[in-house]
């Protein structure tokens, strides 16, 4: 006969079940409100675009209304610090980019910890970036451009969709491998990035997808690409590692919520998205501005955020990138 369970330990299940069952429960019901996606980032640049596509999808799977909340400044830490601090009931995501993992490390006071902070709920998209310039910059090339840059200390100017972006760390990278000084302009997102450099107030930019119709419509001057391998769109167009051996980035959007959100939840919407962005018009979207989907499990937005901060941590220590 078996002897029965302690006290103790009987009291311990006990309180575990107890704390336990409130979250199941609550990811049963889940959602019972509309839910709110905060972006960083104002509208108009690629990351309110995945956003929005993830709204029309999980409002079309969750029968709840999903609205976009616009909540711009500081590389995004704005948008991530209130999520941060919201209820860990599913009903507030934060929809950003891979300057995510890279603020914490280029904040003196990051408001957030990218890994203990959030639940990851799937990478969304992913994507290479676009070195471009003003058509009236006398380059046509990275060659071409580093040297201009060589002879002009500090002199020409970039803009970025934010400090902490891949717009920007991009281009302090480039700055540091060819041993070069430009001087950075961020702005709130893309959709402030650009016009600034269409007009000419910037000389030259690191873009992201959002830059391709302007370059096919020959608005701005595509002088290479981050990736590993060349743009499908702009064959001839070669990647900065032809000029620069071992210069690479690849920026990507995902989406997270308050630590502590029940795993049920986390699973649901990861779940509801992989479906919802292997979609043919969701694919269509996302094919026309140069995006990858990557969805995929928590867990491996869990690995990958860890990786990537450990990555450029060490990249902003190593270029001795200034602290914001």
């Amino acid at each position: 006969m078996r002897s029965p369970m302690p006290h103790g330990v009987s009291r311990i299940a006990v309180a575990a079940l107890a704390v336990l069952l409130p979250a199941s429960v609550m990811a049963q019901k889940y959602p019972t409100k509309p839910i709110r996606i905060v972006v960083g980032f104002a509208a108009g640049g690629s990351t309110d675009l995945v956003a929005r596509t993830a709204s029309s999808k999980l409002h079309a799977a969750l029968g709840q209304p999903v609205i976009v909340e616009n909540r711009p400044g500081a590389g995004g830490n704005i948008a991530a610090e209130f999520v941060a601090q919201a209820p860990a009931d599913g009903h507030v995501l934060l929809v950003t980019p891979s300057a995510f993992a890279v603020n914490p490390s280029l904040y003196r006071r990051a408001p957030y910890d990218a890994i203990k902070d959030f639940a990851p709920f799937t990478g969304l998209t992913s994507y290479m970036l676009f070195r471009v310039c003003h058509p009236s910059l006398p380059v046509r090339s990275v060659k071409q451009l580093i040297a201009l840059a060589k002879s002009r200390p500090g002199h020409l100017n970039y803009s970025s969709a934010g400090t902490g972006t891949t717009t920007h760390i991009s281009g302090e990278l480039l700055s540091h491998m060819v041993q070069v000084k430009m001087t950075h302009v961020p702005f709130r997102g893309t959709g402030q990035q650009l016009p600034a450099l269409l007009s000419g107030e910037v000389a030259l930019a690191f873009g992201s997808t959002t830059v391709v119709p302007l370059i096919q419509a020959g608005k701005v001057v595509l002088l290479g690409v981050t990736g590993a391998k060349r743009f499908p769109d702009f064959p001839d167009a070669p990647t900065i590692a032809e000029t620069v051996p071992g210069y690479e980035v690849t920026s990507w959007n995902a989406m997270f919520s308050p630590a502590n959100t029940p795993p049920a939840i986390t699973k649901r919407i990861s779940e509801e998205l992989r479906k919802g962005f292997g979609q043919p018009d969701a694919r269509a979207i996302f094919e026309r501005q140069g995006l990858e989907v990557t969805t995929g499990t928590p867990e491996e937005l869990g690995a990958l955020v860890a990786e990537e901060t450990a990555k450029w941590a060490t990249v902003i220590k190593a270029a001795r990138i200034p602290l914001q």
